[in-house]
């Protein structure tokens, strides 16, 4: 297969073969990731996990230190006495039934939706739509909550949800490549120790398997399991 010009240029940058300490990978991907646009420096990190298992689902929230640079979009799913609350908050879409009806016509462009728990109800008949998409108001993640103003301003200051995919792997956005090196190492770091804290009891031998942080349209840099 025929490599870029721009992809040998990223390769000739790092040897791909070696892992690097996060602080060394944090530096090196910033550096591979120059494009016309300001990249998204994502982190992927496989666990040793078997997601079919309940018992070994790994699913969480963050808040990352320096947010991730891009602008959430939020719909609030709520009864009439929660809409200037969330209004005020920061929320770019507000409503109930009007939304519901957008959402079964196919519209689904938003990043985050929060909900209240009163009126999951209807809001529990899109998991279909939504489901798939990552989109599904859930407790565990802070997403159904009747303070839907903290919720707001904590998904607007740079809390992200995760959740592990069938391939034992964990997708987190930790920045743009505008930023700074260490900036992007402490939100990786963040995302790093907030999975390890939810490490399933079920789970045995070793939990943290590979760490890889990339651009949006860079190779990856792996990062030393241990240093991370």
């Amino acid at each position: 297969m025929r490599i870029s010009k721009k992809r040998k240029e990223a390769l000739s940058k790092y040897d791909v073969s070696k892992s690097y300490s996060l602080d060394e990978a944090s530096g090196i991907v910033r550096e591979i990731s120059s494009g016309k646009f300001d990249a998204s420096i994502d982190l992927a990190v496989r666990l040793g996990v078997d997601p079919r298992k309940a018992n070994q689902m790994v699913r969480g929230s963050v808040s990352l230190p320096h947010g991730t640079g891009k602008d959430v979009r939020v719909l609030v799913l709520c009864g009439p006495e929660k809409y200037d609350e969330a209004l005020e908050a920061g929320a770019d879409f507000v409503g109930l039934d009007d939304y519901i009806e957008k959402i079964k016509g196919g519209w689904t462009d938003v990043d985050v939706i929060i909900t209240t728990p009163n009126v999951m109800g209807k809001v529990g008949a899109l998991g279909r739509i939504l489901g798939p998409r990552g989109l599904m108001p859930n407790p565990k993640t802070g997403t159904v909550t009747m303070d839907v103003a903290k919720a707001v301003q904590d998904v607007k200051a740079g809390k992200i949800d995760f959740k592990v995919d069938k391939y034992g792997i964990v997708h987190a956005s930790v920045g743009k490549a505008s930023f700074e090196a260490s900036k992007i190492k402490e939100n990786a770091h963040e995302v790093i120790q907030t999975l390890l804290k939810l490490k399933p009891t079920a789970a045995k031998g070793i939990y943290i398997k590979s760490i890889h942080i990339s651009g949006t349209m860079s190779p990856s840099v792996k990062i030393e399991t241990k240093s991370a």
